[in-house]
């Protein structure tokens, strides 16, 4: 039965699965741990100061974009939320249902969408952020300033390297053709 596994206990289990396969461990310790990290923080998150407020990680996210850029088109929007349009689409409808978020033509291109914190939306991003901030403090605790500095910058390399080279390594991967198309894990369904 697979339940709740510690991080020792999945590192444990990972070296016994991959035992001779000749591997960039390091790397790949590196990568997993920062999904590790990422899922536990955000549900952390979730569960603790997001909650309150009734809000997920994405919508939050999405008011934070919007918090620190004003007034944003919606592509750019979801691209610094980490989302699709698709998704954004259904998180804006739901902020703007509570009264966070003001959606806008834009001026010049009538095809374009801007988004905008509305005052309530304003208020709860002033409120609720110092405590988040807080979840964060308490969430890297075990780390000095130096270390929490180190990690940023590190991580921040991580993320340059992908902007600078990610497309490149893409392409080269796919012998230069499209990606195909996302899918569920579903099977296909026959003609």
């Amino acid at each position: 039965m697979v339940g709740k596994r510690s991080i020792t206990d999945t590192e444990k289990a990972v070296q016994a699965r991959l035992g001779d396969i000749p591997l960039r461990r390091e790397q790949m310790a590196a990568v997993s741990n920062i999904y590790r990290a990422a899922a536990a923080v955000r549900q952390h998150l979730e569960n603790s100061v997001l909650r309150e407020s009734e809000l997920t990680w994405t919508a939050f996210t999405v008011l934070w974009a919007v918090w620190i850029w004003g007034e944003s088109e919606t592509r750019h929007v979801a691209e610094e939320a980490g989302i699709s349009k698709g998704t954004l689409t259904g998180v804006a409808r739901t902020l703007e249902t509570r009264g966070l978020i003001a959606r806008a033509a834009h001026a010049s291109d009538g095809r374009l969408v801007l988004l905008s914190l509305t005052p309530a939306g304003e208020e709860l991003m002033v409120r609720i952020f110092p405590e988040f901030n807080a979840e964060e403090a308490f969430v890297a605790d075990d780390l000095s300033a130096d270390e929490c500095l180190v990690l940023a910058d590190s991580l921040r390399r991580i993320v340059a390297r992908l902007e600078a080279k990610g497309e490149e390594r893409r392409q080269t991967l796919l012998d230069g053709h499209a990606p195909r198309p996302r899918r569920g894990g579903r099977p296909r369904r026959a003609g």
